[in-house]
């Protein structure tokens, strides 16, 4: 398969989705209430799915008719396939979250805020390596604003 080149606009998206998405995961690792856990942890997959779809998805021009809206995780699993089964499981948690979000303290159990976050943590590191995003190089701190001139590079041949 051949991996057409990113964008820098959509790699800077979508190392900014990931970046979200490792904040999320954080704040799910870290939070003492199990229904935070678990909506943060879901926050995080849907940010890595944002990930995905900033460097995948393409836009769709609207015609006259308007289109059927349709969610992150089906717009995942139509860019993305092989991330389809991870769109699905993360799609059959969201009325959990929800219900999370409402403060309904049987809607999740401490283990299934546990386990989600495990399930976003490898989710997360499955499309961090796939969409082997490189980062720009920084240039060096310069003290003078003239040293960039003196640069080799900058010299005229």
């Amino acid at each position: 398969m051949t991996v057409s080149p990113v964008s820098p606009a959509a790699a800077g998206s979508a190392s900014r989705d990931l970046s979200r998405a490792r904040t999320a995961l954080a704040e799910a690792r870290e939070a003492d209430d199990h229904l935070i856990r678990y909506s943060s942890a879901h926050v995080a997959a849907l940010r890595v799915a944002a990930a995905v779809l900033a460097v995948r998805a393409r836009p769709v021009r609207s015609g006259p008719r308007r289109r059927v809206q349709r969610n992150a995780w089906v717009l995942l699993s139509e860019v993305a396939p092989e991330f389809g089964e991870w769109a699905s499981f993360f799609a059959a948690g969201a009325a959990q979250r929800a219900a999370a979000e409402a403060g309904l303290e049987r809607a999740v159990t401490v283990r299934e805020a546990d386990d989600l976050i495990r399930a976003a943590e490898t989710f997360y590191e499955l499309v961090e390596s796939s969409l082997n995003l490189t980062t720009q190089p920084v240039l060096p701190a310069a003290s003078d604003p003239q040293s960039v001139l003196a640069q080799p590079w900058m010299q005229a041949s």
